[in-house]
């Protein structure tokens, strides 16, 4: 998190004075929304009037817990103290656009950071060993399906307002599932990828081109990687 607001220091301190500024988001779940790090984030944000968007993915149960037993104040949008906060539909679509889009204004024309807080849901467990229904009733996991479906929720918008056919639907539906099953054959076919492949896709140079890092530490330092080494 701390890293993220430096990045958002870095993007003030490279735009000229009353410029657009590029704007960091972060993303955590309520479940760490009130980590003392965040609160540390936040408020170097708001003290230096960064260009950063706070994102909180709240699915009410963190990995297992009720937000109603975690957390004293369960309005999360509110948690920035002098920080202003939106709270979104996280299970709508258009709605996380727009209000992303409104954020990345408020931040990248110099008024500070914001919060946005997502209020979505997830239909299964944390993990694979989480049947993610020892904490919550299986009726209420049923209902939440059937009504705030994010999928079945875009789909009637596009249909009711005529943005697209049932048939064409229905053929998005298909290609994706034809995507997933192609990059997963692919996937199982693949080789491990080099090593050389930890130093890409990290930081990019001033005209926008991949620039590898000179080392990455790994938690052994035989495991290390040093750009020097792969050349």
């Amino acid at each position: 998190m701390n890293s993220l607001v430096g990045l958002a220091f870095a993007n003030k301190y490279k735009t000229a004075p009353g410029a657009t500024m590029p704007v960091a988001i972060s993303c955590h779940g309520d479940g760490a929304a009130n980590q003392g790090q965040i609160a540390e984030a936040s408020n170097m944000a708001m003290l230096w009037k960064l260009p950063m968007i706070f994102g909180i993915e709240n699915n009410h149960y963190g990995m297992g817990t009720s937000t109603k037993r975690s957390s004293s104040n369960p309005d999360y949008y509110t948690m920035g103290n002098l920080i202003p906060g939106i709270r979104v539909n996280g299970q709508n679509v258009l709605a996380v656009r727009e209000a992303t889009k409104l954020a990345k204004e408020h931040a990248a024309a110099g008024r500070g950071p914001i919060y946005l807080e997502f209020s979505t849901y997830r239909f299964n467990g944390h993990s694979a060993s989480d049947a993610g229904l020892t904490y919550r009733q299986r009726e209420e996991v049923k209902r939440m399906r059937t009504l705030f479906d994010p999928l079945k929720i875009t789909k009637d918008i596009a249909l009711n307002n005529a943005i697209a056919s049932k048939d064409e639907l229905e053929a998005i539906r298909l290609q994706a599932r034809a995507d997933v099953e192609a990059a997963w054959e692919r996937a199982k076919a693949a080789q491990p990828p080099a090593q050389a492949e930890l130093l890409t896709n990290i930081y990019l140079d001033d005209d926008g081109k991949d620039e590898p890092p000179s080392y990455i530490r790994m938690p052994f330092s035989g495991d290390s990687v040093s750009a020097a080494e792969q050349q």
